[in-house]
C-alpha cells in the first residue's frame, strides 16, 4: 500500500515538473544569442567561415521601398550577399524576390513573420517555417539552406522546426545595430569593424519594417566603406553559400 502511495507521489511530482522542463528546453538554446560564447563555442552557428572571406547578410526583406537600393549598391560594388527573407514578404513581393536571385544573391529563411518566440509552440513553428522555406524555394528555384530566426533568438521549437525543414541555423559574428533611430553610416561602420575578421559573418538590414523608420539608409550608406575595408585587408566579400561555414576564422581584425 505504501509503495503504491510513494509511486503516486513520484508521478505527481514528475507531472508537476513537466511544464518547467518544457520551458527550459524551449528557452535554453536562446543563450546562443550571446555573441562571445557563440563565437567561441559554436563557430558554425556564428557563421564562421573561410579565413579569406567575409559573408554579407541582410535581414527582414524583401521590401520594395528599400531592397532595390541595396541591390543597386551591391551591383556597383560587384558584391553578392545572402538575404534572409520573411515568407509572407516573399509571397507579397514575388517579382522583387525573383530579382534578388536574378542578380546573383542567395535567399535564406528568416521565418514566416517577424514574431517573437516567447511561448512554446512546436507545431506552429514547424508549420510556419516549412511554409517559409517552400515560399523561398518557389521563387528561387532551389531549396534554401540557411535559417536565421527573428531577433536572432533560437529556441527549442525553432531548432526542431529548422531540422524538420532541412535548414541550417546561422547567426552572425558582427552586426551594425542599424535598426535604431540614431543609426548613421558612421555608427554602423564603427560598430561592425571592431568585431569583423576574416571568416566573419556581418548582419545588416535591408528593411525598416521591424525597426526605426528609414534606419535602412544608414546600413546602405555604410556598405561601400565596409566592403572597401574588407578588400583592403585582402578579404573577399560574398554570400554564405561561398563562405565555407565551419572553417577556421582569421584572427586579425579589419578595423
Amino acid at each position: 500500500m505504501r509503495g503504491g502511495a510513494d509511486r503516486g507521489r513520484l508521478l505527481t511530482t514528475a507531472l508537476a515538473a513537466l511544464p518547467v522542463l518544457a520551458a527550459a528546453a524551449h528557452i535554453a538554446p536562446a543563450a546562443t544569442w550571446l555573441p562571445g560564447p557563440r563565437r567561441a563555442w559554436l563557430p558554425s552557428l556564428a557563421g564562421t567561415g573561410r579565413a579569406d572571406h567575409v559573408a554579407l547578410t541582410f535581414d527582414d526583406g524583401p521590401d520594395p521601398r528599400s531592397t532595390p537600393a541595396f541591390l543597386a549598391t551591391l551591383d556597383e560594388l560587384a558584391v553578392h550577399a545572402t538575404f534572409f527573407v520573411l515568407g509572407e514578404r516573399v509571397l507579397a513581393h514575388r517579382r522583387l524576390s525573383h530579382e534578388i536571385v536574378r542578380r546573383g544573391h542567395e535567399l535564406a529563411v528568416h521565418g514566416w513573420t517577424h514574431d517573437g518566440p516567447w511561448r512554446p509552440a512546436p507545431l506552429r513553428e514547424t508549420r510556419r517555417l516549412a511554409r517559409a522555406a517552400r515560399a523561398v524555394a518557389e521563387v528561387s528555384g532551389t531549396s534554401p539552406v540557411w535559417y536565421r530566426p527573428p531577433y536572432g533568438i533560437l529556441t527549442g521549437d525553432r531548432l526542431l522546426a529548422a531540422r524538420r525543414a532541412g535548414l541550417r541555423p546561422v547567426l552572425w559574428t558582427a552586426w551594425g545595430r542599424d535598426w535604431t533611430a540614431g543609426a548613421t553610416a558612421g555608427s554602423v561602420t564603427a560598430t561592425v569593424l571592431p568585431d569583423l575578421r576574416g571568416g566573419g559573418t556581418v548582419l545588416l538590414h535591408d528593411s525598416d519594417r521591424h525597426a526605426a523608420p528609414d534606419c535602412w539608409r544608414a546600413a546602405l550608406a555604410a556598405l561601400p566603406r565596409l566592403v572597401t575595408a574588407c578588400r583592403e585587408a585582402d578579404l573577399t566579400v560574398g554570400p554564405l553559400g561561398e563562405h565555407g561555414v565551419g572553417c577556421r576564422a582569421g584572427s586579425a581584425r579589419i578595423g
